[in-house]
């Protein structure tokens, strides 16, 4: 039986009517809000592989480069006579690995011939001796000749490669982000000239709760947005083994798909990602229309005893169009959704009680007022 009719008619004459709902125990599937960046998986400094001054730059913060393009030149001069000595010196020692060759061969040709002596009156075994010995002497000038001539070709790969690298090339392609220095600046070996960004090669990162990146696996999409009107989908693709003791995140790795022809994204801008609940949890919750702003506070209008009573409440995440109760209610309860702007604490009120959620847990739909009790506008 309805509370209006066990007052008296004066009573129920005063009586405010109003359309409550009831709070429940629902399961909550709702979907969690991460902040995430696009991150450059191709970005960061290109550095100086020799030391020496900068000669030019050939080009400028925003220019976009592709692969193998020149970024800037360091002084050759110097780089170029180097290499014309270390040539010179391979040439050099070219000439005395061929003499060596030449002395060798000359050597055992002599030896060959005191050999052909032994049983002549001419033959000389002191002689015999010492053309072994040169010929011993040659066979190690060889060997020294040879070795000096591949140590001549190394430096002069070393010093063709120096005059290589005063080009600094472009390791991929890219937008020009910085420049750390200006021509006639005099660099070190491994300083940074230029700063890249791939921004064709971008994917998102985010540091998601770890209780919810049981869901996370290779490949799974879930919804992203730049704005209210730019969304897309993001595809996992790894979930960074390492948990923030702090925050207890841990970093997931996205591509996105489906990106807007506008979107014109870049290194670092942020994008919101919905990550699903690894599980469904009961959770209480109240019709979002039962939420008051007064003073500061956040309060209900719940029925006691057919009368208005102020609660003040704690309230999280949205669930549709209800809301999670944290504190303040109690599965149950009784709350005003329409009429409650004007209650009044202790107000009587009148209403329909409303049915009970089904046994599947869906939610019965608020009980209207009846069009005879209706306040008036």
């Amino acid at each position: 039986m309805a509370l209006a009719s066990l007052r008296t008619p004066a009573q129920a004459q005063d009586a405010v009517p109003v359309v409550v709902d009831r709070v429940v125990a629902e399961a909550s599937h709702q979907n969690v809000p991460v902040l995430g960046r696009f991150v450059a998986r191709q970005a960061g400094p290109v550095a100086a592989r020799i030391s020496g001054p900068v000669a030019e730059f050939k080009v400028e913060v925003g220019d976009r480069v592709a692969r193998g393009d020149v970024l800037a030149v360091l002084v050759k001069d110097s780089l170029k006579w180097e290499r014309e000595l270390k040539a010179a010196e391979l040439n050099r020692f070219q000439a005395a690995l061929e003499t060596a060759q030449e002395t060798l061969k000359l050597r055992r040709q002599e030896l060959s011939r005191l050999e052909g002596l032994r049983k002549s009156s001419a033959f000389s075994q002191a002689r015999l001796d010492d053309k072994m010995q040169e010929v011993a002497v040659a066979k190690a000038q060889l060997a020294v000749a040879r070795g000096q001539l591949e140590s001549a070709k190394a430096s002069l790969k070393l010093a063709e490669i120096n005059l290589f690298n005063a080009d600094v090339i472009a390791p991929y392609g890219g937008v020009v982000s910085r420049r750390h220095t200006e021509a006639g600046a005099f660099v070190n070996l491994g300083a940074p000239l230029i700063n890249l960004i791939n921004d064709t090669d971008l994917e998102i990162e985010a540091d998601v709760p770890a209780r919810n990146v049981g869901g996370l696996t290779p490949g799974v999409r879930v919804p992203a947005a730049l704005s209210a009107t730019k969304t897309f989908t993001a595809a996992v693709r790894a979930v960074v083994p390492d948990e923030n003791p702090q925050t207890r995140t841990r970093t997931v790795r996205f591509l996105p798909r489906d990106l807007p022809d506008d979107a014109a994204i870049a290194a670092n801008q942020s994008v919101t990602l919905s990550i699903p609940a690894t599980r469904s949890e009961k959770v209480v919750t109240v019709h979002k229309d039962a939420v008051l702003n007064r003073l500061g506070k956040t309060i209900v209008f719940l029925n006691q005893d057919g009368k208005a009573l102020v609660r003040p409440v704690r309230l999280g995440d949205a669930v549709g169009s209800r809301l999670i109760v944290e504190g303040g209610l109690a599965v149950g309860d009784l709350v005003v959704v329409r009429g409650n702007e004007r209650l009044r604490p202790g107000q009587a009120i009148s209403f329909d009680p409303p049915p009970e959620s089904n046994a599947s847990g869906v939610k019965a739909p608020a009980a209207e007022v009846p069009s005879a009790t209706k306040p008036k506008t």
